[in-house]
């Protein structure tokens, strides 16, 4: 009987949870971010004082700066720089482009270039365009149809399905490889829809590649407005000898250095096991990259502070971790897992929120069997706040490097309906945030945390036994 009552003392202190004092401590950082939030204060700062945040720019510089200082006002045990080289691509003077159904008969429509683009020639491109669904559609045409034309991949986001990350990942392949692909048949440029289930004005830009084509076989590509694709199309429908016309000035500019920022608590007990909570200081150049992803920098600020202002003192070694250039290379996350692999850093948990600031709605997880079971047991804590979704599925892309056999990735998963409406466009903008669900979101991360910090992970040894 003692053995089985020291097996159960172990099991709760292992593997359980104080229901009563956990309730309370969550309580607790959810009245805080709810009454002395400063999540939305600095998201404020960062977008309407700052703005967009494109890698290797000034505003990315000052957004550094910025949020370094606001760290270290935060009585941290330590806050520094972590320098990165990161690419610099400027977007250049405002794209043009028209539909022209006979000569002189033209359509303005809105664009924008993506990400990585090259320019046209001085004078922009015109061609007739040949419309297509799908790269492996472009790829059953042949160079006879294809050369000397503009491409237009006009694959929509699937609007049935639920997640709107699951839509977006079933298309965004025509945006980041489609000029590729396209080049390789002698297109003389790309046009791709926008990743945008709303119909609207508002051109979605985003990463694209060359993947290993020369510099000077590559072709421009540029991102057309929802609006813009549907009558596109129609007008091709109409009229098969539609000619379209784009310009664009954008350039790729030798890599300038950039940083990370980085805060941590020292962990009072396990100190060489590192927790980290963080978003992407970058964005793109359009809006303001509130959403996408100011939200998820000022939540992971504000998770140290709450922390702080809570009195709770964690065990381990919790970060917060701005990345630079997520948008256009992952630079910021690579040189973080690198710069932790060599210093031989022991990190067991990460958290991402690159989701927009959104009402929360829960967390995917990406770890072992044990750890998720773990993660359903903590289930009863979060409901009150409406926290619901606790299923498997990936952490975040700047975490993505750090993964190994013994973490726990996590990420973030608000409600995802509006999010596209708004990603990497010009109306990524602060007004669309709200101050209550920013902050719901940066007190569910810090609830997390917290129980993830208490208790630890269940290793893999741990796990056999």
């Amino acid at each position: 009987m003692i053995k089985k009552a020291v097996f159960l003392i172990f099991l709760i202190a292992t593997l359980g949870f104080s229901q009563t004092s956990d309730e309370q401590q969550i309580r607790s950082i959810y009245d805080a971010a709810l009454t002395k939030g400063k999540a939305y204060d600095w998201l404020n700062h960062l977008s309407n004082q700052i703005g967009g945040r494109l890698s290797g720019s000034v505003q990315a510089q000052q957004a550094v700066d910025y949020t370094k200082k606001q760290l270290d006002s935060l009585g941290l045990d330590k806050v520094w720089l972590q320098p990165v080289m990161v690419p610099k691509w400027v977007r250049g003077a405002p794209e043009f482009a028209y539909i022209e159904t006979s000569p002189g008969v033209t359509t303005n429509v809105p664009i924008c270039a993506l990400g990585g683009s090259v320019e046209t020639q001085l004078g922009g491109i015109k061609a007739n365009i040949l419309e297509v669904q799908s790269i492996e559609e472009l790829e059953t045409l042949g160079r006879d149809k294809i050369e000397g034309k503009i491409v237009f991949f006009n694959r929509p986001m699937s609007p049935t399905l639920i997640n709107t990350f699951q839509s977006y990942s079933g298309c965004v392949d025509q945006r980041y490889s489609g000029a590729e692909a396209a080049g390789k048949y002698g297109a003389v440029g790309v046009i791709v829809r926008s990743m945008n289930l709303r119909l609207d004005d508002f051109p979605h830009t985003g990463s694209m590649s060359y993947g290993d084509t020369n510099v000077w076989e590559r072709i421009p590509a540029a991102a057309i407005s929802t609006n813009g694709a549907e009558l596109l199309s129609t007008t091709l429908k109409l009229n098969a000898d539609t000619k379209f016309f784009f310009r664009q000035s954008c350039q790729q500019l030798k890599d300038v250095e950039s940083y990370n920022v980085i805060g941590e608590i020292t962990g009072s007990t396990y100190p060489d096991e590192i927790m980290v909570v963080g978003g992407h200081l970058d964005s793109w150049d359009l809006g303001d990259g509130s959403h996408d992803d100011g939200a998820g920098c000022v939540q992971s600020m504000d998770v140290l502070r709450l922390l702080k202002e809570t009195g709770y003192k964690p065990q381990r070694t919790i970060r917060v971790v701005l990345f630079m250039n997520e948008e256009n290379g992952l630079r910021g996350g690579n040189k973080y897992a690198e710069v932790a692999k060599n210093k031989n850093e022991n990190h067991v948990f990460a958290l991402e929120s690159d989701s927009g600031g959104f009402t929360p709605r829960g967390f995917s997880f990406d770890c072992s069997a044990a750890n998720f079971q773990r993660v359903q047991e903590w289930k009863s804590l979060f409901e009150p706040y409406l926290i619901h979704m606790f299923v498997k599925g990936g952490g975040g892309a700047d975490i993505g490097p750090l993964k190994n056999p013994d973490m726990v990735l996590a990420g973030l998963r608000p409600d995802s309906q509006r999010y596209f409406d708004h990603h990497h466009a010009e109306n990524d903008t602060f007004e669309h945030v709200n101050k209550r669900e920013l902050e719901l979101g940066a007190a569910t991360m810090a609830s997390l945390v917290y129980l993830f910090d208490k208790y630890g992970i269940i290793p893999p040894k741990k796990i056999k036994g």
